[in-house]
């Protein structure tokens, strides 16, 4: 009796989640399409062909759905492995981040979640602030350790190194990620995206090798 009991509620938090998920892949189809200002809730239950009534089992209103969806843009952040063993050299580790950050951030799709947070930021500044935290700043902290460790051995000269950390990934950025984001031009091929790579690595190095 407990086990069949316990392949119920098994199956009960299965379809939750399926029901979840399915939620929130139409609304991201209707954030990405009208904006957070546009979409609305019946509008989201259309595209994610439930009613109005399960939507709001599941969620309050549009801005806890629209906090649900840069959740999980911050856990696939939080998936990509960066390789920051302090004992690689430099020019590999950056080139390799460099290119990782950059499929992440101009992926196909990946730049709605941003454009709609810059849109809403000013006014709903919490939510600008968890996204920020959640998902950018962690990437700095991350490549901001590293740059320490190789400080610290004495391959690098860098006073600041959380500063350090977002100019590099700005130069990777350069000419890439404006475009993509307010779609001015199409997510940059791989080898438009190693070139720009290379080239941040470069003057990186440039500025803060140890001679």
């Amino acid at each position: 009796m407990v086990v069949a009991d316990r392949d119920h509620l098994h199956l009960i938090q299965e379809e939750d989640g399926s029901k979840r998920r399915q939620i929130l892949d139409g609304a991201r189809k209707v954030f990405m399409k009208l904006g957070f200002d546009g979409a609305s809730m019946g509008e989201i239950a259309r595209a994610a062909q439930v009613s109005k009534g399960t939507l709001y089992v599941y969620f309050a209103d549009k801005t806890a759905l629209f906090e649900a969806i840069l959740e999980q843009e911050a856990l696939q952040h939080g998936q990509v492995v960066f390789n920051f063993d302090p004992a690689r050299d430099a020019e590999t580790t950056l080139k390799e981040f460099g290119l990782a950050y950059l499929h992440l951030v101009c992926r196909p799709g990946g730049g709605s979640a941003i454009r709609t947070v810059m849109a809403i930021a000013e006014r709903m500044p919490d939510v600008g602030r968890r996204y920020y935290a959640r998902v950018l700043d962690k990437s700095i902290n991350l490549l901001s350790g590293y740059l320490n460790a190789r400080v610290a051995s004495g391959d690098l000269r860098i006073d600041d190194c959380d500063l350090a950390a977002s100019q590099f990934m700005e130069l990777c950025k350069a000419s890439l990620f404006l475009p993509f984001v307010f779609q001015a031009a199409p997510a940059p091929s791989e080898q438009r995206m190693s070139e720009v790579v290379g080239s941040a690595t470069r003057m990186f190095l440039a500025a803060y090798k140890a001679t």
